[in-house]
């Protein structure tokens, strides 16, 4: 039996550096749990012992990116509450700074301008991104993760067909047309685009001109871009420049020729005390965030409104196509 002990003792050494190879390979700085694909840090975060609640707004994009987050994170192994379809911008937002939910994606122009009360955007996105992060976790203790290079900008649309006809093409044209021809100048919009200071009252004020209110017609937001293709109740309307009913359905944007709208790029807004116990969070985001832009935006979207997907079953597309699930 002698003669045997030296080879076993190699055999068992093996065995314990193998399995310290695959405890290394699979370790992360946040324990157990599933893993993360799309980049190398990605693929190394673990974030088993990790609760968190996320939420989002309740138009499509919102519930799109609210599943993405939600079944990236569970894919780390973290137990996730489902509080997705909030109604607007003002409750998730209330909800993450309370902390009746952990992170939602919110976008920097709204940050700087509805959150945080400025008045004038940065029209670069980098230092508008850089601003908002640095003002909300001083002053609010809020994370905004590594934003994408989308910009869900508010817009006006006209359909395309009627665009020539009216002769308007631009958001100043829009407002000569209101004072030649007010009865032509009518709007769909939704109420939060109707009140805030980057909607409706900010383009009134920035290009001088006055819609009457019986011109207004106010609709939820996924009803907005069906009323202006149909030309019925109004003209032009609110969209998000990153929707896809409006390739669908081909509607023209209107140039802003003065450049009002912010920058609009989404970033994953969460507590600083969740980001400061699992800092790991941040790497599982940044290959999602680097896959999101403009074009990625309007098919995810389409799927949905167009195509009649599920928001969970886009979102598990788009995160196996790329390698993050």
């Amino acid at each position: 039996m002698s003669s045997k002990r030296p080879g076993m003792l190699r055999l068992l050494g093996i065995v314990v550096v193998l399995s310290v190879v695959a405890a290394g390979c699979g370790g992360g700085s946040s324990g157990g749990g599933g893993n993360v694909g799309g980049s190398e840090a990605g693929q190394k975060v673990r974030l088993s012992d990790l609760e968190i609640s996320v939420g989002s707004k309740e138009f499509t994009e919102q519930r799109v990116l609210g599943q993405i987050a939600i079944q990236v994170l569970e894919a780390a192994g973290a137990t996730v509450e489902d509080r997705t379809g909030l109604a607007g911008t003002e409750a998730a937002r209330k909800a993450l700074t309370s902390g009746e939910i952990d992170a939602y994606w919110e976008y920097t122009g709204t940050g700087w301008i509805t959150h945080l009360g400025h008045a004038e955007p940065i029209p670069d996105s980098q230092r508008q991104y850089q601003a908002v992060a640095g003002e909300d976790l001083e002053k609010n203790r809020i994370r905004w993760l590594e934003p994408a290079s989308a910009n869900n900008s508010f817009a006006i649309a006209v359909r395309s067909e009627a665009a020539g006809v009216l002769g308007v093409r631009s958001l100043s044209e829009l407002g000569a047309l209101a004072e030649l021809r007010p009865e032509d100048a009518t709007l769909c919009a939704a109420s939060e685009f109707l009140r805030r200071d980057d909607g409706l009252p900010g383009v009134e004020k920035t290009y001088g001109f006055e819609l009457p209110d019986d011109n207004i017609v106010e609709l939820e937001e996924g009803r907005i871009y069906g009323a202006i293709d149909e030309g019925e109740r109004c003209n032009f309307g609110e969209v998000f420049e990153t929707d896809g009913r409006i390739k669908a359905l081909d509607l023209t944007l209107l140039e802003d020729d003065q450049q009002f709208f912010p920058i609009y790029n989404p970033s994953l807004t969460v507590r600083d005390e969740v980001v400061s116990q699992y800092p790991g969070i941040s790497d599982v985001f940044a290959p999602i965030t680097e896959e999101l832009d403009n074009e990625t935006l309007q098919e995810l979207n389409a799927a949905v409104d167009v195509d009649g997907k599920s928001e969970e079953a886009v979102a598990r597309q788009f995160l196996k196509e790329n390698g993050l699930l």
